[in-house]
């Protein structure tokens, strides 16, 4: 544990993670919250509840770039003021008015949520580099796991035994509240920030930096070398872009085949934790045991928090892309559960790989942008991984439906395998592509 008291005993790093936890805990009880609140209170179906947070999930994924740009372009503490009114205004608002207004307020709620995600990694990124990174992601991502065992348990009860209005406006209040208390701390986000305590210099960024200087310094529409965006050759480039086309291809330079990768990763991992989930509720539901769904949940998020801290105190990273493939195939066996505990003891394996590949791809993509576009990039992380939650779901749904329960693990398993096999074939074509340019580079030097 001496990896994870260095990390603690810092006490901007140890504040930044708890006011994290703090702030995540009203999101996570936000969707089954406003689930609940539709179908008692408003008593709409399944399917139009299913919309509403289908709705709030877009507007999250289109928002999380957005706010995390606005974090890099004005400073956090400018960019959290939007959000703090918001949430307050839209979730207090929700309980009170009719289906038709719930929809486009939900929407809005999304679009304009507090970016705790963007803003914990990337604090988390300047004020630690190497192996103290990758523990500081991996208390974050445990943390979290933390934050959705009693988050949709809490929200159960407060819909059930006091009132979903009730809970909706404290969830706006919270929010709003957990803006104000990260406006106040204002983490570091970029690393000339006096607050910014890295101990010692990342090799592989100062390496990223000075290819940086280097491709500022080539001819337009000359190919980076690790951090390019994926275009045409640079010869036709040039000819063809015009002002508008080299301000867009600017504006995502910051993208790569490796950044790519890192971005389906959190997709996968998303489609599958959240199929994953709807398969044990199917799967409890099938055997009349939904009441267990508790006993599988904790065995299934507890794993995942062990994995997590053992993760954060190893010497090396792993790729997420393999993390991944590992999930997937082992979330496969559980097919073969036949009651409350041996799905609870199945879930094990693949539980104990969630938080590592979680954070894994956070390590990678911190190491991979630019100081300069990391808000902007774990916005889009975020999004990503708030895509595969949302495609996930009724995927694994489709599966129950034609196939059963039991056999949406298979379903749901091979999906993500395949989703991390078209990831590690275009990373390899993109390698050769590189190493061709960079042939042709250094022939024309």
């Amino acid at each position: 544990m001496k990896r994870y008291w260095q990390i603690l005993r810092q006490p901007q790093i140890s504040s930044l993670l708890v006011i994290g936890m703090i702030a995540r805990l009203p999101h996570s009880a936000l969707s089954m919250l406003l689930l609940l609140h539709l179908v008692t209170n408003l008593d709409q179906s399944w399917v139009s509840a299913g919309l509403v947070t289908a709705l709030m999930t877009l507007g999250i994924a289109i928002g999380a770039p957005w706010r995390g740009a606005r974090v890099d372009a004005w400073g956090l503490r400018r960019a959290l003021i939007p959000s703090i009114f918001v949430e307050t205004l839209v979730w207090c608002t929700v309980p009170h008015v009719a289906l038709e207004w719930v929809y486009p307020l939900a929407f809005i709620g999304g679009l304009f949520s507090l970016p705790v995600f963007s803003v914990v990694r990337t604090a988390l990124g300047i004020m630690t580099t190497g192996d103290q990174r990758r523990t500081a992601f991996a208390l974050d991502a445990t943390g979290t796991e933390l934050v959705f065992i009693v988050g949709p348990a809490s929200a159960g009860i407060v819909a059930t035994q006091i009132s979903s209005t009730i809970g909706l406006s404290v969830i706006g209040i919270t929010a709003s509240l957990a803006g104000l208390a990260l406006m106040i701390l204002n983490p570091p986000t970029r690393s000339d920030d006096p607050k910014a305590v890295a101990m010692r210099a990342n090799v592989h960024e100062e390496r990223l930096g000075a290819e940086a200087s280097f491709i500022a310094a080539a001819p337009v529409g000359v190919a980076e070398v690790e951090g390019e965006l994926i275009t045409a050759g640079w010869k036709s480039a040039r000819a063809r872009i015009k002002s508008r086309g080299r301000a867009f291809k600017g504006r995502f330079n910051w993208i790569s085949a490796s950044v790519l990768a890192v971005f389906i990763a959190a997709g996968g991992a998303g489609a599958l934790l959240t199929g994953t989930e709807v398969g044990i509720v199917a799967e409890l539901e099938a055997q009349s045991r939904s009441g267990d769904l508790g006993i599988v949940f904790l065995f299934w998020c507890g794993s995942s928090l062990i994995g997590g801290l053992l993760y954060g105190a190893m010497n090396r990273s792993i790729s997420p892309l393999m993390l991944l493939l590992a999930m997937a195939i082992l979330t496969v066996p559980m097919y073969f559960a036949t009651d409350t505990w041996s799905l609870a003891l199945l879930s094990l394996a693949p539980g104990f790989l969630c938080a590592p590949t979680l954070s894994a791809a956070s390590e990678w993509l911190t190491d991979l942008v630019a100081e300069k576009r990391r808000g902007e990039a774990m916005g889009w992380y975020g999004s990503a991984m708030t895509t595969g939650t949302a495609l996930g779901s009724p995927l694994t749904g489709i599966f129950v439906d034609t196939l059963g329960p039991a056999q949406a693990f298979i379903g749901i398993g091979a999906l993500a395998v395949f989703i991390v096999i078209i990831a590690l074939i275009a990373q390899q074509i993109r390698r050769r592509v590189r190493r061709a340019r960079r042939r042709r580079l250094e022939a024309i030097g």
